[in-house]
């Protein structure tokens, strides 16, 4: 008798609805999910084997990079193994019954409140309230049954809790996308997928005029395309800095590997983080 395969659970921060959820659907339609309360607990999750993934924002095209997650990455042991983008629409959703006219405040995270300026513009009666989550404050108005309060959140979550849609898509930018990373532990072996792909890793460089310059041309030489380069600080070391870089290839390709061999003997440190395919356009 064939063996069924183990559920996917795939861990997130947030809950229920949350944008990220939108990111597993597209990774793995059928998985379960773990929410969890901070990005710190998702990998938690995924280290001591509660989940077997999980499913991470990374940058924002209107606020840049998630700089937490950058760090976790280091932090745990854990390998990129696909990427996926997200557009973001926000949506006003309220109570059944509730209509616009009732509703005087709008809850959700600071940062979704803040991308829906020209809707609070042009509808100076509401007031904002930020709260931790933008499904969750779906999910407070509805538990509340809160017939004078509105919240913006994702489809999703208007789904899950069983709420309305009031208007849609009331976000001021229609090109606010976030790119998310599934993670896995590092003795996953993913399908082959078709390409193209992308490699994940992170260094360091000597303090030297011209050391990354040279760094990079360990790419350059070999007609490797960079697409990101991320510092951040290193811990322990002020005024030192690690670099994140996402480049196009894959390690079992030989310019690759030359790259990394070349990297390699430049970096004062270097992990590669994964390999995995490029999500499209």
């Amino acid at each position: 008798m064939k063996k069924k395969p183990a559920k996917e659970i795939i861990a997130f921060q947030g809950e229920p609805g949350a944008f990220s959820q939108i990111a597993i659907r597209q990774f793995l339609p059928e998985a379960d999910i773990l929410p969890c309360e901070r990005f710190e607990q998702v990998y938690m999750a995924l280290r001591d084997g509660q989940a077997t993934g999980a499913a991470i924002p990374m940058e924002n095209t209107l606020h840049g990079s998630v700089h937490e997650n950058y760090d976790h990455l280091l932090n745990f042991d854990v390998r990129i193994v696909a990427e996926t983008s997200v557009r973001i629409v926000h949506n006003l959703i309220v109570v059944p019954g509730v209509k616009f006219s009732d509703i005087r405040q709008v809850y959700s995270h600071p940062v979704a409140l803040n991308q829906c300026l020209k809707f609070f513009a042009s509808h100076p009666e509401l007031t904002k309230q930020t709260f931790y989550d933008t499904a969750g404050s779906v999910k407070m108005i509805m538990a509340e049954g809160r017939r004078d309060a509105g919240a913006i959140a994702s489809a999703v979550a208007a789904e899950i809790y069983g709420a309305r849609i009031l208007k849609r898509s009331i976000e001021d930018d229609r090109e606010n996308h976030t790119r998310f990373f599934l993670l896995r532990r590092p003795e996953f072996k993913p399908a082959p997928a078709a390409g193209p792909y992308k490699t994940s890793l992170v260094m360091t460089v000597k303090n030297v005029p011209g050391s990354l310059f040279r760094a990079l041309g360990a790419l350059a030489l070999r007609d490797i395309s960079l697409s990101k380069i991320e510092s951040r600080p290193r811990r322990g070391t002020p005024w030192e800095y690690l670099f994140y870089l996402d480049f196009a290839g894959h390690t079992d390709e030989p310019r690759v590997r030359n790259a990394i061999g070349h990297l390699e003997e430049m970096a004062g440190m270097l992990r590669v983080l994964g390999s995995y395919p490029a999500a499209r356009r």
